[in-house]
């Protein structure tokens, strides 16, 4: 661990994406086996150097774990290839049989790594419920569309809508597997050490502002005020991943969503007093930050915000105690 694929100025997060994934870098720890402060460290270290490539570092990781979890054993050659989680609103895909095969139809958005990927995990709706589905991401009717990702923020990533037109698939557990395996959650989890460091990497410009002059009093409170957040953010994270590691099959869902809740509005907070502590001149002349404040802000919404906090609360006021 502790060795970053990617620095400023160098390759573009797609070439390190996929020089990383070949060299093996992001074979991970699998969550909850002993070594996830391990694994959510290695995307702490790939958010604070470039957020989109820990989303696409994170969404390997996911698959194999996810593949490792549901029982699926991959050839040690298709671990060297770029995986993809692409799970998003599943409805927007059904998956029909086609005598011992399953074809999949329909437009999947968000699609991290369209164009870097070879194989990806999807969910799609079958006629017994929403299942998972391994796809080759080269294969025929597979067409990553053009101009579905306009933003600035997170464009690196090449996140686009995927249209599948009776695409060959291969099922990967069984219907509701996907979401009823205890990872799914540490999966949840893995995404906000991403956040976490791409928080790290917006407050560097602050921190690095104060070793090399004199900030006035008030920038120093939001350094300050930085430091907090980020600190206690990092604690919950990782006492997250003790967590898991104590816990492996147990139910994860209001862990996760403390969790993410926490990081988001640290990271809500970094974004804000970075930019109160130094003003526009980041923002207008250093595009490094001025892309990773945009990937950051991004990469946040992947959050449900109020309806995340709002299930939140049905799972606290479920329980005797909540243990604060």
């Amino acid at each position: 661990m502790g060795h970053p694929m990617v620095t400023p100025g160098g390759d573009d997060p797609g070439t390190a994406f996929r020089s990383a994934v070949l060299a093996g870098l992001l074979d991970l720890p699998l969550p909850g086996g002993g070594r996830t402060r391990d694994r959510f460290l290695r995307f702490v270290e790939l958010g604070r150097a470039d957020l989109p490539l820990a989303r696409l570092g994170e969404g390997h990781a996911d698959a194999l774990a996810i593949l490792a979890e549901l029982g699926m054993t991959i050839d040690p050659d298709r671990r060297r290839e770029p995986w993809g989680v692409w799970a998003a609103v599943p409805a927007s895909v059904t998956a029909t049989r086609d005598g011992d095969r399953w074809r999949l139809t329909g437009d999947r958005p968000w699609c991290s790594g369209a164009g870097l990927l070879a194989r990806a995990l999807v969910t799609a709706t079958a006629d017994d419920g929403i299942r998972l589905f391994a796809v080759e991401v080269d294969a025929a009717g597979v067409t990553a569309l053009p101009d579905t990702w306009p933003a600035v923020g997170m464009a690196a990533s090449d996140s686009r809508t995927v249209s599948f037109d009776g695409v060959t698939a291969v099922a990967v557990g069984g219907p509701g597997s996907y979401t009823a395996r205890p990872g799914f959650w540490h999966g949840g989890l893995g995404v906000a050490a991403c956040w976490y460091g791409g928080a790290v990497g917006v407050a560097d410009t602050l921190y690095s502002a104060a070793r090399h002059r004199r900030l006035g009093p008030h920038a120093l409170a939001h350094l300050g005020a930085v430091d907090a957040a980020l600190t206690a953010a990092r604690s919950v994270l990782f006492a997250a991943a003790d967590e898991i590691d104590a816990n492996p099959t147990g139910d994860a869902d209001r862990l996760a969503h403390q969790v993410r809740a926490t990081v988001e509005a640290a990271a809500t907070t970094v974004v804000d007093r970075v930019g109160r502590a130094l003003g526009a001149g980041p923002l207008c002349q250093d595009a490094h930050h001025a892309r990773r404040v945009a990937d950051l802000t991004v990469y946040l919404r992947q959050s449900h915000a109020e309806a995340d906090l709002a299930h939140l609360g049905e799972l606290v006021a479920a329980v005797g105690d909540p243990g604060w």
